[in-house]
């Protein structure tokens, strides 16, 4: 008997390692089952029609749609008349969504078709179904189709939920209804991979993980699932190995089968297949789980020396995202022509979005922006009514209005994407201690010490915006607002003072604070941690200083102005070195321009200095709340400075604003000073500072570059902008300024004529 318990012990050890190895190892955070299912099925008075939902029309997100209602045998609408948003609580909670975000009238999502089965409908908003709701009677409407109305649900699914099919016919016509979906690797070298890219495909239903058949299952679905878990496309596998395994582990299958196109952004846009006919051994006819195999944009592909590449670069020459927070988001612009432009959000869609976000190496779309969310291009709007199939390789490729490139649309009108990126796990190494609130702390990082895992601090010697901006980025925190080099207000984990990183300098493209440069196991931090310990406040916006360019090329001349006039810029160093041993009674040649700086972003343009802190100048009687917010070189066409000058924040004030926009800033009377979003600063060309003593320079061509916010003292959302570069012509006597441009406004052929423009962008750290 003891000899059989022992067997039976081992035998039960041998299974939990088995279980264990294929359940628990290398799973992402979250996929754990719960404990306990809040969700239970409705049960419906017997009086009850029994009615199905969906979301349709034109989609910006996959949880967003008009509501339509399939009613015997028939798709149909519901009317906005009456409708709140307990009715859309209602809808979303019966579609297996936590709660509603909001709803619109008006047929916002499109004009639907057939009946409209609702009208003046009355929820508290705790009824199991849309139909158990006061209403005129299903089918009695006076309404018409522009009286659709839409809802949006929130992404978070109820846990638990289970689909349950109400309709004996026209299953095909239903979507997709899960709690969740995921990815789960089955073989050893895919189960420590980052990130999961092959797996069985598993859906939860009911609080349990349960297998698709692969009776059904296409290649279109497989791109369906790859696109939400970040990737671009999906490959071939070993479907030998997937079927031993099979073969060796009972599945436990899904009741349904998966009918996708290929181009919805999301599972919950697919269609229901057939139901599926279980055998008495709980296989399905072929006996095996479906399984995909997704292939990575190359920001997120392992490479044999590094593990993966440690910047995001996009890889399309023709598109790029610009503005946004987080990898794979931002405001689409397009190349033509040799100029970056943007694309109107007239009819911009899901499908539209996801060949954006496919193009650039990300998976589908989690939305679709409209309304210049992500900030305001600068440049031509190339685009207007994008209609997309949604398996072009570019968006480029989309049939578009061409008689409407930009008629009628104005940069407030720029479309942006948010996409699906590869789950990779870098917030698990990153955290935020001691802060006021989640955006704000002292940073601490997870590092490798004497092999082991351990918790510590940053040194804060060195530590910048660019920095900052990495680390909110890898919280998904949004922009950085502001870096600390002292922490000593934000008491982090004891157990994680000591110096785990040092020597930090990023670019601020990375992904990960461990791919930015650090010393290595020689960490260098003289003041130690501690209070000396590096800090970031995060924000979920930031401003978006942009010059305009052609105000420069109009504004510039030349003045030979006497240096008994320059007493006040001369002791704010905006001459030339010679000037050190100019006479009085000589002159200075002065290359004079006016420059308008817009904010494009989200949020206003502040100095980083407190009020307290603001220089008074006495020879100008003004305060600089920043010494250098820009730098202004006269560069050789090989890109070499031969002519500089800088300027001080003379005073960062609204001079003018877009209609509707009311100035929040001045500096009469010692006021706040800023840039308000949607209005610019002018400095105009007659002011002090405001010009390049080219008294020592030969006649000849130059590069004339300016720069704003050039040691980056201030958080924004993108400091590509905020370089202009221009030719110039000096014969001595006159100046011509031409082919003003913004930085990376132009292809990289047009910008690799402007040497220092590429050059210069990093030497203003």
């Amino acid at each position: 008997m003891l000899s059989l318990w022992s067997v039976s012990f081992v035998l039960l050890c041998v299974w939990s390692q088995s279980y264990a190895q294929y359940e628990h190892l290398g799973y992402p955070p979250g996929y754990q089952d719960p404990s306990l299912d809040l969700y239970t099925a409705p049960e419906l008075p017997a009086d009850t029609p029994r009615i199905q939902l969906r979301l349709a029309g034109e989609k910006r997100k996959h949880n967003e749609g008009r509501v339509e209602v399939f009613y015997e045998g028939e798709w149909g609408t519901v009317c906005d008349d009456d409708f709140t948003i307990h009715a859309a609580q209602v809808v979303c909670r019966e579609l297996g969504y936590f709660e509603a975000v909001s709803w619109f009238p008006s047929s916002k999502y499109g004009k639907g078709e057939g009946r409209i089965w609702f009208d003046n409908v009355h929820c508290t908003g705790k009824e199991k179904s849309l139909a158990q709701c006061e209403s005129n009677g299903i089918g009695v409407s006076d309404c018409k189709h522009t009286e659709d109305v839409g809802v949006v649900c929130s992404d978070k699914r109820i846990p638990g939920f289970k689909f349950v099919n109400t309709l004996t016919n026209n299953i095909n016509s239903l979507n997709i209804q899960v709690e969740d979906v995921r990815i789960r690797p089955i073989l050893s070298s895919y189960r420590k991979r980052v990130p999961v890219t092959e797996g069985y495909v598993e859906v939860k239903d009911e609080g349990k993980w349960k297998q698709i058949c692969d009776d059904e299952w296409t290649q279109m679905n497989s791109r369906v699932i790859c696109g939400m878990f970040g990737f671009p496309g999906d490959k071939r596998y070993n479907t030998r190995v997937y079927k031993m395994f099979a073969r060796r582990r009972k599945p436990t299958y899904w009741d349904y089968s998966i009918n996708c196109t290929g181009n919805e952004a999301h599972l919950s846009s697919c269609k229901l297949g057939h139901t599926l006919t279980i055998k008495a051994n709980s296989t399905c006819e072929q006996g095996t789980p479906v399984v995909v195999s997704c292939v990575p944009g190359r920001a997120f592909a392992p490479t044999p020396m590094s593990g993966y590449r440690k910047a995001f670069r996009q890889e399309q020459p023709l598109v790029r995202l610009r503005g946004g927070a987080v990898v794979g988001e931002g405001r689409v612009e397009v190349l033509k022509n040799g100029e970056w432009g943007t694309i109107c959000d007239d009819n911009w869609s899901l499908v539209a979005a996801t060949v954006v976000c496919r193009e650039l190496g990300f998976g589908s779309a989690k939305e679709a922006l409209s309304g210049g969310l992500l900030g305001q291009g600068m440049g031509p709007v190339h685009m207007n009514e994008v209609q997309c199939s949604g398996f072009e390789k570019s968006v480029t490729e989309c049939p578009f209005n061409m008689d409407k490139d930009s008629e009628g649309c104005s940069h407030e009108e720029d479309a942006g994407v948010r996409c699906n990126v590869p789950a990779m796990g870098f917030q698990q190494r990153l955290r935020l201690s001691g802060g006021h609130n989640h955006f704000e702390g002292r940073v601490e990082v997870l590092m490798d010490h004497n092999g082991s895992l351990v918790w510590g601090t940053v040194c804060g010697e060195g530590w910048g915006t660019m920095e900052a901006m990495v680390v909110c980025r890898q919280l998904g925190l949004g922009f950085a607002s502001s870096a600390f080099q002292e922490t000593w207000y934000w008491p982090g984990a004891v157990n994680a003072d000591a110096v785990v990183m040092s020597g930090v300098k990023c670019a601020g493209t990375e992904m990960s604070l461990s791919h930015c440069l650090h010393h290595g196991e020689y960490l260098s931090c003289p003041k130690g941690g501690g209070r000396f310990a590096a800090g970031v406040s995060c924000s979920e916006t930031a401003p978006d200083l942009v010059l305009n360019p052609q105000v420069v090329e109009q504004t510039t001349y030349l003045e030979d102005r006497p240096m008994f006039m320059l007493q006040c810029a001369y002791e704010e160093n905006c001459l030339g070195s010679s000037s050190n041993a100019t006479p009085a009674n000589s002159y200075r040649r002065l290359l004079r321009f006016s420059s308008q700086i817009h904010n494009n972003g989200q949020s206003d343009f502040r100095p980083k200095a407190s009020r307290e802190t603001w220089v008074w100048h006495d020879c100008h009687r003004h305060y600089h709340s920043m010494e250098v917010f820009t730098h202004y070189d006269l560069l050789s066409t090989n890109g070499t400075k031969v002519a500089e000058g800088h300027k001080a924040s003379f005073c960062l004030e609204d001079s003018e604003c877009d209609e509707g926009i009311e100035k929040r800033y001045e500096c009469a009377n010692f006021g706040e000073q800023g840039i308000t979003v949607g209005c610019w600063d002018t400095y105009r060309h007659d002011i002090d500072c405001q010009w390049v003593d080219i008294t020592d320079v030969k006649p000849g061509d130059y590069m004339f570059q300016i720069v704003i916010n050039p040691n980056y003292e201030v958080a924004e959302s993108d400091y590509t902008n905020n370089i202009v570069k221009c030719r110039c012509r000096y014969d001595g006597h006159r100046i011509w300024m031409y082919n003003c441009h913004i930085g990376g406004s132009v292809s990289a052929e047009t910008e690799d004529t402007f040497p220092g423009l590429i050059n210069n962008q990093v030497t203003h750290r």
